[in-house]
This record gives C-alpha cells, structure tokens and sequence, in this order.
C-alpha cells in the first residue's frame, strides 16, 4: 500500500487584494508517495493557480495550515489530476520494486 503526504506549505501570495491581506493564489506542492510493504518512495513536485476572484470563505494567513492549502489544491486539481499525480508516483514506485531496466557497469 502507498501512502501519499501532500506537502502545501510554501505559497505564493497577493499582498493586498481587495480588503484581503496575503491572500495565497499559488501553491508549490510537493506529494511523497511511500510503499508501506518495501520502503520504496517517489515524489512529484508542481505548482497550482488557486481561484480568488470570489472569495467567500477568507481564512487569515497566520491561521493557515498545510491541510487547510492541500485541500484548496486539490479542489483546484479535480480529482483525476490528483489521482493522476498519485497514479505516477505508484508507477515510479512499482518499476523501483520490479524494474523493467537496469544500468550495469562491465568490469575489464
């Protein structure tokens, strides 16, 4: 089984917007996927445009927190990308644990 940790905490920000402070319009993700059985891991790193042309439920950046970000990228995925991401992650892992290739070094 792969866990996945979805790691939001470094955003990008619009200092003032509106009568909002440091309202946060990017997020830099980075998603660790480790297989519970082998130990084997991979990553994926990317970024996500949040939409904060209607803000309806404002939260003050010092209350953020890393689930309250993965959450909001994930909304702005759509769950095929975020299956995407985890799907690509389990592929890495799994040519880890049964490579279809490998480098080998001749020795004269």
């Amino acid at each position: 089984m792969i866990n996945y940790e979805w790691n939001c905490k470094t955003v990008d920000v619009y200092p003032q917007d509106g009568e909002y402070t440091d309202v946060v319009y990017n997020v830099h993700y980075y998603v660790l996927g480790e297989d519970s059985e082998t130990a084997y891991q991979s990553n994926l790193i990317g970024t996500q445009i949040l939409n904060v042309s209607d803000i309806t439920d404002f939260k003050p950046f010092n209350e953020l927190t890393n689930e309250d970000v993965v959450a909001w990228c994930k909304v702005a995925m759509g769950e095929e990308q975020v299956a995407q991401i985890e799907d690509t992650i389990a592929a890495a892992i799994e040519d880890q644990v049964n490579p279809t290739s490998v480098t080998m070094i001749i020795e004269d």
